[in-house]
């Protein structure tokens, strides 16, 4: 199965559509609840809600322009008719209402056409059999400890008995959580669909997009926000688990929790797009769990601390590479990394002048993260790419211990404590002296892993956006150029060469060519840069989305999907790229 899906969602749940119209991943009612629908991990078992053509011609998925409304074309013999999926993001005065709902609205655009609705609702990732209760307006679904309503304007009948259904009016069907749904209409669902529409276009006009690959950039944008929580304002890292990094490899993982690491690059991304609201929300959200007790790495999305993992074995797995996993164990690890990115995150929303700061009280947490920081920059740690067993001075945790005494100097100054400030940023620049020298192999000409090392790292393109080192420095240069030979297969950057927990690693990770394109641009290479970046946006897919991974051999897409990450990166290297053209040309914004 290709990752061809388009995302819909709302801030509370996402699912994703394929090309035929079939949702194949659906998790119900939050990002992180077990599936209803899990076809990408299992085609037999897992679960899916599809409309089946009679006398299929052809059909074509797009977003709806400037949202997050999917509109499928289908032709057949006897006509034409257009599925709108979405999940209903209603603006209600300051906020948004946002249910735990999925609706669907098939509507005739010639002839009469016919289908046959397949709704196969595998609740609990498909581990046991649902209970399936028609009545008039539609079926409850009950399952081990959830319980679902589909309202829909097709007789029930017509599902078990796989009965073609004529395309000769709006046919609406509308996926709801715990309750009934108050939408029992087609009209009511063509409102709601109205409504959503103006409210994705109304935030994104509010897009402060660059000049260079503007429509990319609003697409990712639009994707990172559906992966923000509403309720609590978690950032999910991706919609899915257990897809893998490579085929036939137990590199399968749940991404469906918030890294705080991956969260805090999101706010920035949005951030230097205009959007301030998520990365305020994700800020109360870092302070409950801070308030809870010792951070980690991750957490549930309603801040649980324990996401025990385990394996699913009776899912086949997505083209059968097992394991299935729920859970995530490197909610245990030391990484300490941690404290910078989240130092560097408040700095860019405490300093940002359109944002106001009534609370004083977040010096504390700036002071108790700088200060682990510190503590911990002479112990082993597991690094950015959660080793399970390979602990190492990890030179991007070096790094990001640095930015949180750098910024937090800053924040000390910002906040009226002189003697902290002075504090650490003179600790900031032993460290950085520090770093440089012991990162950086002499012999073989580029930055390291980890601190008088061997082994190149992608996670090192990123030191000069730091601000550990200018992008110039013959360092860095000869850095980018030593990578380019040893870690680029076929135009795509692995993360690293060298054999891990789990043996070889084949597949690139996709940022990391984003990384490597930014670092391009930055060093002044702005023709390669942009070429590159043209290079990488031919490996999305059709509707614009990045999973985690890209397989150099094929080009295909791999990885938990859609993949913030990589949209992150996505958007740093085309609005960085944008502005240094701009100032090459003279064409000032």
């Amino acid at each position: 199965m290709k990752l061809d899906h388009g995302a819909i969602g709302n801030g509370r749940v996402i699912a994703l559509v394929g090309p035929d119209t079939s949702i194949d991943w659906l998790c119900f009612p939050r990002f992180d609840s077990p599936s209803i629908f899990a076809r990408l991990l299992d085609e037999e078992r897992g679960g899916s809600f599809a409309f089946e053509p009679i006398d299929f011609v052809s059909s074509r998925m797009t977003y709806v322009r400037n949202t997050n409304v999917l509109r499928t074309e289908v032709q057949t013999a006897d006509g034409l008719y257009e599925v709108l999926d979405f999940a209903p993001r209603l603006p209600s005065g300051l906020s948004v209402d946002a249910p735990a709902e999925i609706h669907r609205l098939v509507r005739p655009l010639d002839g009469v056409p016919r289908l046959r609705v397949r709704f196969d609702p595998r609740p609990d990732y498909a581990r046991g059999e649902p209970y399936i209760i028609p009545d008039a307006q539609g079926i409850e679904i009950q399952g081990r400890n959830m319980r679902a309503f589909l309202r829909t304007n097709v007789p029930p009948p017509y599902f078990a008995h796989a009965q073609p259904v004529r395309v000769d009016r709006p046919l609406f069907f509308v996926l709801s959580s715990g309750r009934p749904t108050i939408y029992e209409s087609s009209s009511a669902v063509a409102s709601a669909l109205d409504t959503t529409i103006k409210g994705w276009r109304a935030w994104a006009r509010t897009t402060g997009l660059p000049s260079f690959a503007p429509d990319a950039v609003l697409r990712s944008a639009l994707c990172l926000k559906l992966h923000a929580y509403n309720d609590t304002g978690a950032i999910i890292a991706a919609a899915t688990t257990s897809i893998p990094e490579a085929l036939g490899t137990e590199r399968t993982w749940d991404y469906r929790f918030c890294w705080l690491r991956d969260a805090a690059f999101v706010v920035e991304a949005l951030r230097r797009l205009t959007h301030l609201a998520e990365g305020e929300a994700f800020v109360r959200f870092l302070r409950d769990v801070a308030d809870a007790g010792p951070l980690q790495p991750l957490y549930g999305i309603g801040g649980e601390r324990e996401l025990v993992e385990t394996h699913l074995d009776h899912l086949a797995g997505f083209e059968g590479t097992r394991p299935v996993r729920i859970g995530n164990a490197a909610y245990t690890q030391v990484q300490n990394d941690l404290m910078g990115e989240m130092v560097l995150c408040l700095e860019t929303l405490l300093t940002d002048p359109r944002v106001v700061h009534e609370d004083p009280t977040i010096i504390g947490i700036i002071e108790r993260l700088v200060d682990e920081a510190i503590a911990k920059y002479d112990e082993l740690d597991t690094g950015l790419w959660e080793y399970r067993t390979m602990p190492r001075h990890y030179t991007f945790s070096k790094a990001m211990s640095w930015v949180a005494a750098n910024r937090g100097a800053e924040l000390a100054a910002l906040f009226g404590r002189p003697e902290r400030a002075t504090e650490w940023a003179r600790w900031a620049q032993e460290k950085r002296d520090h770093i440089l020298t012991d990162a950086y192999n002499t012999e073989l000409g580029y930055f390291t892993q980890a601190l008088q090392g061997r082994h190149p790292d992608a996670s090192n393109l990123l030191l000069p956006t730091l601000g550990l080192l200018d992008p110039r420095d013959p360092r860095f240069i000869s850095t980018v150029r030593a990578y380019e030979s040893r870690l680029v297969d076929r135009g795509l950057m692995l993360r690293y060469r060298h054999d891990d927990d789990f043996g070889h690693t084949s597949s690139s990770f996709t940022i990391c060519s984003f990384w490597w394109v930014e670092a391009l641009a930055m060093m002044g290479e702005l023709d390669e840069a942009r070429a590159r970046f043209e290079q990488l946006l031919s490996y999305a897919n059709p509707l614009g989305l990045f999973s985690e991974d890209i397989e150099p051999s094929t080009g295909r897409l791999l990885g938990n999907f859609p993949q913030a990450y990589t949209h992150v990166g996505l958007i740093h290297a085309a609005i960085t790229i944008g502005e240094l053209s701009d100032a090459r040309s003279g064409h000032f914004r």
